[in-house]
């Protein structure tokens, strides 16, 4: 079964420095329908003004994952991580028993184009984390290439505190990737930028989709320019 979210159903927020929608529930947008999924509980994509960002804040046991589409973020927080963050690299950031991190943008004349996601771990009261890792934007093309997953398999793949795997595939038109989704998982299928289909049903840039009891996804970039996407493997 496949369940789309529309991106123009999403929540918003438009602070002038800020223009974010929220897939899920977050901050002043509160929907009881979607609350998250899964173990998945925020995709908030967020467009940030060139200077600007959020403050320092605090985050506790939480798994929060970073993916920049347009230009970079500079990420600070409490333990003395400071780095930069630009496509094609994923940023993880357990928050543990309790962190303090500031996210801005890192050029004073360029916007900023991230993803920001939030995974609940299965455990509390974990010691904070960082990890940044960078791939080339080709290994992405034609195929879902792992982000992130709950076993440190190689350094090219940053570890998360739980059963879930996220993927990244940009499609070309009519150029196919498919991902088998083995018994009992489940799945979350996120737009980026562009135009895809999905087991033959149109997802737009924004729209997400929600997928159980199928034995195989298979994604198409579709006119004019294909799509870029990222795929959950959730529990």
């Amino acid at each position: 079964m496949i369940t789309i979210r529309k991106g123009e159903a999403r929540g918003r927020v438009n602070r002038g420095w800020l223009d974010a929608y929220f897939t899920f529930s977050f901050a002043e947008y509160h929907d009881p329908a979607h609350m998250g999924y899964r173990a998945l509980r925020v995709i908030n994509d967020d467009r940030i003004a060139a200077g600007k960002g959020f403050g320092p804040h605090a985050h506790r046991d939480m798994e929060i994952l970073t993916y920049v589409l347009e230009g970079h973020l500079l990420h600070r927080d409490s333990t003395g991580e400071q780095h930069i963050i630009g496509p094609n690299e994923i940023q993880a950031m357990s928050a543990g028993n309790g962190i303090v991190h500031s996210e801005f943008n890192a050029s004073d004349e360029e916007p900023v184009h991230s993803i920001q996601i939030w995974i609940e771990p299965t455990d509390e009261d974990l010691r904070p984390s960082y990890q940044q890792i960078s791939f080339d934007a080709e290994e992405k093309i034609g195929r879902f290439w792992l982000l992130a997953g709950p076993k440190k398999n190689n350094e090219r793949v940053v570890t998360i505190n739980q059963d879930a795997r996220l993927f990244v595939a940009e499609l070309r038109p009519m150029q196919g990737a498919s991902y088998p989704l083995a018994p009992n998982r489940y799945a979350w299928v996120q737009v980026l930028r562009g135009n895809l289909s999905l087991n033959g049903s149109r997802l737009n840039e924004g729209d997400g989709a929600a997928v159980s009891d199928e034995q195989e996804l298979h994604l198409m970039g579709d006119a004019p320019e294909g799509g870029e996407v990222l795929l959950f493997d959730l529990q």
